[in-house]
């Protein structure tokens, strides 16, 4: 019987092996389809990102999709494009160059990498540009303005041999001009890091450039840096309440949607969106608010963080208050809790993870103001 015991058990751990072995072999082959004969490597892990994935193949190739379903086909210059590639991919050779950026938050991204030469053509003009690298390289002459994304210079794109737009999801309004491009032969790639739900997924986004530019582990080494900022912080409640906001052209107060990436940021820096109860559903991401319905809401708020990149900077408490007088009688003002964004906080989405850190230490009154680099304090004019 014993012997009988052991040769059953002998037998019943090889059977389980090559069960193991059928198992492991049947989950590689789901995972290893292959494009074009070329076999897979392996999926690029992502921590907040979901609008795009990036899967990795033998001999430097890589597929990017996106959440609109569409498919590039990362091509090394020394490599050939795949036979019987599907037709519904679209193949960049990479690293790319030649680059129509229309995207303005993917700008910080390029400049992060130190891959801002793959920029030829902007969708911007110097002055519009936050990103010291942008505006200066436009001023130098490194980079050529090329038209807004609904009206781009077609000939100075092909007299110029621009082998790529990136675009932002505005492109969906003029489809005509994505056609255009196209038709051209120039490829056209949507950059949908606005849709992430998280505001760390935006800042992933220097995952899918630096895989385009050639410089995958640097990407992946700043983004863990922006993590590694975000993680760090004390996400205990500070119960601090927060009202941000802008006063429009015609005195109109106007504050981000909740569950907006902003909002989001406040929220994950341990502070209380002010306007939480107001906003539904629809395709802005802004309120404008009713002045009773405003300083029922925000006038006893701890924090004001003033939008000043939407309509214009201000400098002062005193301009702070000609925007709108009833801002005088507000607690954050009286005490001296005011605050202003500093431009690129919205062109420079590679950095959430140092923003929501720095609402976090403003938040919890931790701060140095001149060590910020997103946010700055507004002081009374008598006192500046």
């Amino acid at each position: 019987m014993k012997t009988e015991r052991i040769l059953f058990l002998i037998i019943f751990t090889v059977f389980a092996a090559v069960l193991s072995g059928c198992s492991k072999n049947a989950e590689s082959t789901d995972n290893t389809e292959k494009i074009g004969g070329i076999a897979f490597s392996e999926t690029v892990p992502l921590t907040y990102a979901e609008c795009f994935s990036i899967d990795r193949y033998e001999d430097g190739y890589s597929l990017i999709k996106t959440m609109n379903g569409e498919k590039y086909l990362l091509v090394p210059k020394d490599k050939d494009i795949p036979n019987d590639l599907p037709s519904d991919i679209i193949t960049l050779s990479y690293p790319i160059e030649d680059v129509y950026l229309v995207a303005a938050n993917a700008m910080g991204h390029f400049a992060q990498l130190g891959k801002g030469e793959s920029i030829k053509f902007s969708g911007k003009k110097a002055s519009d540009w936050y990103i010291d690298y942008a505006r200066e390289a436009i001023e130098d002459g490194k980079i050529f303005y090329a038209g807004k994304y609904r009206e781009p210079d077609y000939e100075m794109l092909l007299e110029n041999d621009c082998k790529l737009s990136i675009q932002s999801t505005m492109i969906e309004h003029s489809p005509e001009v994505k056609e255009k491009l196209i038709e051209l032969g120039i490829p056209v790639f949507i950059d949908y890091s606005s849709y992430e739900s998280h505001p760390l997924g935006r800042s992933e986004w220097i995952k899918l450039y630096g895989e385009m530019t050639g410089v995958p582990q640097l990407a992946e080494s700043i983004f863990n840096e922006q993590l590694g900022e975000f993680e760090s912080i004390d996400k205990a409640d500070t119960d601090k309440s927060v009202a941000f906001f802008y006063i429009n052209t015609a005195g109109q107060p106007v504050t981000r949607k909740p569950g907006d990436y902003i909002t989001k940021m406040i929220e994950l820096a341990g502070g209380k969106n002010a306007f939480k109860t107001i906003g539904s559903e629809g395709s802005s991401s802004s309120i404008t608010m009713e002045a009773e319905q405003f300083y029922f809401l925000a006038k006893d708020a701890d924090i004001i963080i003033y939008n000043s990149t939407i309509d214009g900077e201000i400098t002062s408490v005193e301009q702070l208050i000609a925007q709108n007088e009833i801002l005088s009688d507000f607690k954050a003002v009286r005490e001296g809790n005011v605050w202003c964004t500093k431009p690129a906080l919205y062109q420079d989405s590679g950095k959430l993870g140092t923003a929501i850190s720095e609402m976090n230490l403003i938040f919890s009154d931790n701060y140095e103001a001149a060590a910020l680099e997103f946010f700055f304090k507004l002081e009374s004019g008598e006192h500046r």
